[in-house]
């Protein structure tokens, strides 16, 4: 009470009873993480952020995107009561925070319901039983022991397929922009010469090869090897999110077998779970203290090698390889409505969850095949440019939504959001609708989803193809059949935003009669349709 008379004294927001700690208000370190490590972590930072301003305590957000992180300086991590973990992948350098009481949650919670982690967090405190950070960095057995997200075996192998996904994405971005500037300057042919223009042109020697074509041929090497590791990155990372650095060297190995095999990404997913669950295995074993040292850099690389290469070459990357093949001669002979429906699954998908698990699955099943697409199977292009559409949708229905359509529906801060979808949608980036979906998740999120299947269907019947995994609009240059891709977009966007506001004219939340316990001291429930 005396920490909150003083804070009203100063002009600062009174802070409740529950949020002090020793006589002060609560101080609380947050990490915020998401696979793609760009929209989900930066607004679950804002929203924990403006939450303890709010509140009056002091919070701190530590947000690792995708281009690092600042990290935040121990004296503040170590005068911390609690600490806050909103993500979907692993917290790097987690060992800082060791012994400290932890709430971990998805990082989706984290935008959505700031103020509740905050109470969990400052509740946390002086609770013996209170999960801890434990000291042994980032291992799924850290996080189970922890509690939280990271309570089970399901959910330690989700996060370490996000995981995987979120450091494969930069060389799916990287090296399929590449390729499509390769084929802007060299010409769809580079794709089969351009290992022929290499051998016999360089920049001081370009002989018969215009510079433009050489240059096209570089772009699109360059892009072509970063495509290698997509696969080999895939499943390194997802031993890491299973078994931290031990599980990194097993796990390429295990994708650059996968991708020998021809078991493709599905190979690498497999790969990289062997590999983790080896190394961590492995990792956990009680072995001499002369031995110790030799674990990490010797004894886990070569067993867990063996172990999960070895059961890829011998065992399970021929059948891998097979059902590889399968789908892709499924995907060959799909024709008329069978391709519309697969555009239209594709859609549900990119906007159930705006950036979530099953938008990745989506997105990686399309980002993982672009490869073959680019080599002359222009089915997995089509998915690239449905998936890629679909994912557009919701940021750009929101923005027609609350910027033209009917303001009045939506509050100002939705308003500003808007103007701000509008380039967020342009350039694919789905999660500019969360702040809408967050406020308003059972109307928002259905209209977001017939919208999106409307343009997975459109741009599949379109045959539209896109040889980018990203970018939207701004890579026109590597979409074929691209006024056509608009008008799928365009009709889902209108389709969407006309759906959300009439959910919001006419399917209103209706509170319903509280109904007792008939148990005293029990609040009654009030739900809400």
């Amino acid at each position: 009470a005396a920490a909150a008379d003083a804070a009203a004294a100063d002009g600062a927001p009174a802070v409740a009873t529950n949020l002090v700690v020793d006589g002060r208000p609560a101080r609380i370190v947050a990490v915020t993480a998401c696979p793609t490590g760009i929209a989900h972590t930066f607004m679950a930072a804002d929203a924990l952020t403006a939450a303890g301003q709010k509140a009056g305590i002091d919070l701190v957000v530590e947000p690792q995107g995708s281009s690092g992180y600042k990290a935040l300086p121990q004296s503040v991590i170590d005068d911390a009561d609690a600490v806050i973990f909103a993500v979907d992948v692993d917290v790097r350098d987690q060992q800082r925070f060791a012994g400290k009481p932890v709430v971990r949650v998805p990082v989706k919670k984290g935008i959505e319901q700031p103020a509740e982690l905050i109470d969990e967090a400052v509740a946390s405190v002086g609770n013996p039983l209170a999960p801890r950070v434990r000291g042994n960095a980032d291992t799924a057995a850290a996080a189970r022991a922890e509690g939280g997200s990271g309570g089970g075996v399901g959910s330690a192998v989700k996060r370490s397929l996000l995981t995987g996904v979120s450091y494969m994405i930069p060389f799916v971005a990287g090296g399929g922009l590449l390729i499509a500037l390769g084929f802007l300057l060299g010409g769809y042919k580079i794709a089969f010469n351009a290992d022929d223009v290499l051998g016999s042109a360089t920049l001081w020697n370009l002989g018969d090869t215009s510079l433009i074509v050489y240059l096209g041929a570089v772009l699109f090497k360059i892009g072509f090897l970063s495509f290698g590791f997509l696969v080999p990155a895939l499943a390194g990372y997802i031993a890491y999110g299973l078994a931290d650095r031990p599980g990194i060297a097993p796990g390429f190995v295990a994708g650059a077998v996968a991708s020998f095999m021809g078991a493709g990404f599905l190979g690498g997913i497999v790969g990289g779970l062997l590999a983790g669950l080896a190394a961590w295995w492995l990792n956990s074993l009680d072995v001499p203290w002369w031995l110790r040292g030799l674990m990490p850099v010797v004894i886990i690389p070569l067993l867990g090698s063996i172990f999960a290469s070895g059961l890829l070459l011998m065992v399970l990357g021929g059948p891998i390889a097979w059902l590889t093949q399968a789908l892709n001669d499924w995907l060959s002979g799909l024709t008329g409505a069978g391709v519309i429906i697969l555009g239209i699954i594709l859609g549900l998908m990119m906007c159930f969850d705006l950036g979530g698990p099953v938008n990745k699955v989506a997105y990686a099943f399309a980002t993982g095949n672009l490869a073959a697409g680019i080599a002359g199977d222009e089915r997995y292009l089509q998915i690239m440019a449905a998936v890629m559409g679909a994912g557009m949708v919701p940021p750009l229905a929101m923005a027609l939504a609350s910027t033209v359509i009917d303001r009045k529906l939506f509050t100002e801060p939705e308003r500003e959001n808007g103007k701000a979808a509008w380039l967020l949608g342009a350039a694919f980036i789905t999660e500019g609708a969360i702040p809408f979906a967050a406020a308003d998740v059972f109307r928002v999120i259905p209209a977001m989803m017939v919208g999106g299947a409307v343009t997975g269907a459109l741009s599949m019947a379109f045959a539209v193809t896109s040889k980018a995994p990203h970018g939207g609009v701004f890579v026109f240059f590597a979409i074929d059949n691209f006024w056509l891709w608009l008008v799928a977009i365009a009709a889902g966007t209108v389709v969407a935003a006309f759906a959300v506001v009439g959910l919001k004219r006419f399917a209103h939340r209706r509170p319903v009669e509280p109904v007792s316990s008939g148990a005293e001291g029990v609040p009654s429930a009030v739900a809400t349709a």
